[in-house]
């Protein structure tokens, strides 16, 4: 059986940046307790590890609030600016994980707000780089995820200034059309495609792999949307295309009438899940 493997299966930069920056906090603190704000990425396999060595989730602004000590690492998805305020104002110390791709829309959301731009934010409104980014904005800001919020968006002033970013993680294709309807409103509009470069090539790598693949697997967290649109896109190009968190999801009679499968991860999956499954598809069909 022929095997392909996507090149830009894997850790992106901003994650394994994240992931680093944790593990790199535990072996300076030994003593010290080390926390993050939310899962540093979404995949439980690494958060798992990193509970083993000691590090505590905040899940909830309260536990933040309720906190005295230690030092928190604020994940790669980045949280809005009223968190940083409650650190600074506790004087808690803090590492800040945000992936500099999505740090770059917080600056470009704030300094848009404060000049008076209504923010469009292309994205899943529930995700937490979304949220993230929300948090930034000084004035109004929208959400739209679909061509059905996108047709219905509108404001009172026609002259009012517009500035669409998107989420990095969101699917190039669909931005693109939202892009388009929301245009055709004939609002003074500015259009920053923030979709991390990384995300665009991962999407099109896996879609043309999935297009000549008899089989495709996609792995990656359940929560991670990320490796949700790669699974989307494949789906689109394979219809046999299964999406798993490890190998021990791998329903192995699914690939045994094909004759080739590919495989990519999202940007939150480690490498040796990777390899797992890829060596053990290699060496078993």
């Amino acid at each position: 059986m022929q095997v392909e493997l996507a090149k830009t299966a894997g850790f992106c930069f901003g994650v394994r940046r994240a992931v680093e920056t944790v593990y790199q906090e535990v072996k300076k603190n030994k003593e010290g307790k080390i926390y993050t704000y939310g899962p540093i990425i979404h995949n439980d396999e690494v958060i798992r590890d990193l509970e083993e060595q000691g590090v505590t989730v905040l899940n909830s602004q309260e536990e933040l609030e309720n906190l005295t000590e230690g030092t928190v690492v604020i994940r790669s998805h980045g949280v809005p600016e009223a968190v940083c305020r409650i650190l600074d104002d506790k004087g808690i110390c803090y590492v800040d994980a945000t992936c500099p791709f999505v740090k770059k829309i917080h600056r470009i959301v704030k300094e848009e707000s404060e000049n008076g731009s209504h923010i469009i934010i292309i994205g899943n409104g529930s995700h937490p780089e979304v949220v993230g980014i929300r948090g930034w904005a000084k004035g109004p800001v929208d959400v739209i995820q679909n061509a059905e919020e996108a047709a219905e968006f509108t404001l009172e002033k026609k002259s009012r200034k517009v500035c669409v970013v998107s989420q990095t993680t969101f699917n190039y294709n669909k931005f693109q059309e939202l892009v388009e309807i929301i245009t055709k409103k004939g609002y003074d509009i500015i259009v920053l495609n923030t979709i991390c470069n990384a995300t665009k090539e991962r999407q099109e790598e896996a879609g043309g792999i999935a297009s000549r693949a008899g089989a495709m697997i996609v792995i990656g967290d359940k929560k991670s949307s990320n490796t949700q649109k790669l699974f989307e896109i494949c789906s689109n190009a394979c219809e046999n295309t299964y999406y798993i968190q490890t190998l021990g999801d791998l329903n192995v009679n699914q690939l045994r009438s094909v004759e080739s499968v590919g495989i990519t991860a999202g940007a939150s999956t480690p490498n040796k899940i990777i390899e797992e499954v890829q060596n053990y598809v290699r060496i078993n069909f």
